[in-house]
């Protein structure tokens, strides 16, 4: 199986995550998105995928998110600091044949193993 992990390997739940990837022995592609950051329209997409609004993807708490005022904004604004703030991306995200999920918590990857 083949498995995209969008990774920040400071997170613990982001490792943790991709330890079950290889647990499982899936061929994985480490993206970490903080260097190579995610395009609007590749965040949206991920989204669609997993059947989640960006809203749900945003790290809220993050300092930055309330400093941008994205609290209330919608689901486009939200897209748009997200590509231009990677860090405002909630992680892990992953992306197998069988789907995209955020996985928070990280067994919320063997839905799509």
């Amino acid at each position: 199986m083949k498995a995209t992990i969008y990774h920040n390997p400071a997170c613990g739940t982001s490792r943790k995550t991709l330890d079950i990837l290889r647990e499982h022995g899936a061929e994985v592609t480490v993206v970490e998105y903080l260097k190579q950051p995610l395009t609007r329209d590749e965040l949206a997409g991920l989204y669609a995928e997993a059947g989640m609004r960006p809203r749900d993807g945003l790290r809220a708490k993050e300092e930055l998110a309330m400093e941008l005022g994205l609290a209330g904004a919608d689901d486009e604004a939200v897209l748009q600091a997200m590509a231009a703030h990677p860090v405002l991306v909630e992680r892990p995200l992953v992306r197998t044949e069988k789907g995209v999920r955020l996985c928070r918590p990280q067994d919320a990857v063997r839905d799509i193993l």
